[in-house]
């Protein structure tokens, strides 16, 4: 029964702090991987933009765009902004535009 009972306990930690860890990812486009690796070396780090470089993500602007045009931006490549269709899985793009949108709700 006890053997039972930490299993019980032990799959509702997990499935509970998965949650917490999908919920803060939804809204930290920085700390995301993918952005990491593919973005910040043109938008920076922060996600402000580069001199030079790419514009800043979080600004009312970029924010306000509609989640079609950030995802066809994003795959389509924009100006010198390469195309990621072949780059990223659709889950990663849409991805980025969930965390670019929520950045605005941040500020």
């Amino acid at each position: 029964m006890k053997t039972f009972r930490f299993a019980v306990a032990f799959a509702i930690f997990s499935a509970v702090a998965g949650h917490a860890q999908d919920s803060s990812s939804a809204v930290s486009l920085t700390a995301n991987p993918v952005y990491q690796q593919n973005c910040a070396k043109c938008h920076g780090k922060t996600a402000e933009g580069r001199h030079f470089g790419g514009p800043s993500l979080v600004s009312e602007k970029t924010t306000a765009a509609t989640a079609a045009d950030l995802r066809a931006m994003i795959s389509n490549g924009k100006g010198r902004m390469p195309k990621y269709s072949s780059k990223l899985t659709p889950e990663e793009i849409d991805k980025l535009v969930e965390q670019i949108q929520a950045s605005a709700k941040d500020k």
